[in-house]
């Protein structure tokens, strides 16, 4: 077996199925998930009927590079929503099987390991570095490591407005870097990167030589200012070719459609043209039925501004009856609350125990740094439930 499996933490679930094991919730209280990332919202109907009518296509292969109809409308989409110049269909755009697959075989084809030793040598390899914002989505840290880099935590806390401080990265880790993740509007803090600050990793990219990924996956949802991307950014510089650079979308919070496994990776043409050369040995291709559905929901947006209504309108139930109770402030964008409490795994049990509410503990979802562990004693709660349900959550929190 590869031995940097054994290197890898538990997901974040796991640990938290662990942590309540033991506990009977209250059975007369319907359970309540606000853990788990997974929008509730009903899916769109004509996305639904785009996939049934191309129900032909279970007898087609897929191909790696997606059909020209969905690299198009991404595209498009692409121009309309971030204002770039134009994004070429064939060679800067390429659809994924949902960002978590696309982010994890994305490192595994563009990390460059360490030469091997010669016979005989027994000195140590250099690390090589893939940073990362902490708290993260995990798939960072475990593609970083199954790809043989070191993952560097940059901590994103209340004192930097939770936003990663890569201003406090050092010189030696930056020249032994070979990709940057970062997460905006960002999980689990909702944090939006600053046009000046992507602009500022950009510089940074070009002066040490490595790749920017920035996962957007959370962008469509935000409250009045659409968040900035980094290739709008690219735009607004005049680097057309988006230069190492790359983006990560998908359907899943956008559209409600978690099941259909649809995203894609846009950016630099130098960089996704090796990467779509590892994706056919890689053999995660979507299939042909869902790339047509993904068609049809790329092209609307009247269904992504409702989408974008109810979870204002459950923002607004959960900080004006609980705000001053429970420490809540609005974030940038997404759908996550990060909520400080005392101690977060106490807090997430007696939650469980007494409301039969489910969150998350914020130190599943980070990692303990010199600078101390960025989500310890916070918890994350997706108010992916619907309004109804948050409505029941909002009570049986006020009785806590």
């Amino acid at each position: 077996m590869n031995p940097a499996l054994t290197e890898l933490h538990p997901y974040p679930f796991e640990k938290l199925a662990v942590l309540m094991k033991d506990i009977k919730p209250p059975a007369h209280l319907s359970p309540i998930l606000l853990s788990i990332g997974e929008p509730r919202h009903a899916a769109p109907e004509f996305v639904k009927q785009a996939l049934v009518t191309h129900l032909n296509h279970l007898s087609t292969y897929p191909g790696s590079k997606g059909i020209i109809e969905l690299r198009t409308a991404i595209a498009k989409w692409l121009v309309q929503r971030f204002g770039l110049n134009s994004i070429d269909a064939d060679t800067q755009v390429l659809p994924v099987s949902g960002t978590r697959e696309g982010l994890f075989s994305f490192t595994q084809a563009v990390f460059k390991r360490a030469n091997l030793s010669q016979a005989g040598d027994t000195k140590a390899q250099p690390e090589i570095y893939v940073v990362m914002p902490n708290p993260f989505y995990q798939i960072y840290e475990g593609a970083a490591i199954l790809a043989g880099a070191t993952p560097y935590y940059v901590n994103a806390s209340a004192e930097t407005s939770y936003l990663a401080d890569y201003a406090s990265v050092p010189v030696e880790i930056w020249q032994r870097t070979q990709l940057l993740f970062i997460c905006s509007p960002g999980n689990p803090t909702g944090a939006v990167i600053p046009a000046e600050q992507l602009r500022m990793l950009i510089a940074l990219a070009d002066e040490y030589d490595f790749i920017i990924a920035s996962d957007e996956c959370y962008s469509e949802l935000y409250f009045d200012t659409p968040p900035v991307g980094l290739l709008e950014v690219c735009a607004q510089l005049g680097r057309h070719d988006y230069k190492r650079c790359v983006v990560f979308h998908s359907l899943s919070k956008r559209s409600n459609v978690p099941g259909l496994r649809s995203g894609f990776v846009a950016g630099d043409a130098d960089i996704l043209a090796p990467f779509l050369k590892y994706r056919t040995y890689h053999g995660a291709a979507m299939p042909v039925q869902n790339q047509w559905a993904s068609v049809a929901a790329w092209q609307d947006e009247t269904h992504v501004e409702a989408n974008r209504v109810q979870y204002r309108q459950k923002f607004a139930l959960f900080l004006n009856e609980l705000g001053d109770k429970f420490n809540l402030s609005r974030p940038d964008a997404g759908f996550y609350l990060w909520v400080p409490v005392a101690d977060d795994e106490a807090f997430t049990r007696t939650l469980l125990q007494q409301l039969n509410i489910q969150v998350l503990p914020g130190r599943y979802l980070s990692r303990a740094t010199a600078q101390g562990n960025a989500g310890l004693n916070y918890v994350r709660m997706a108010l992916v439930a619907d309004v109804a349900q948050c409505e029941q959550a909002v009570q049986r929190l006020k009785s806590l």
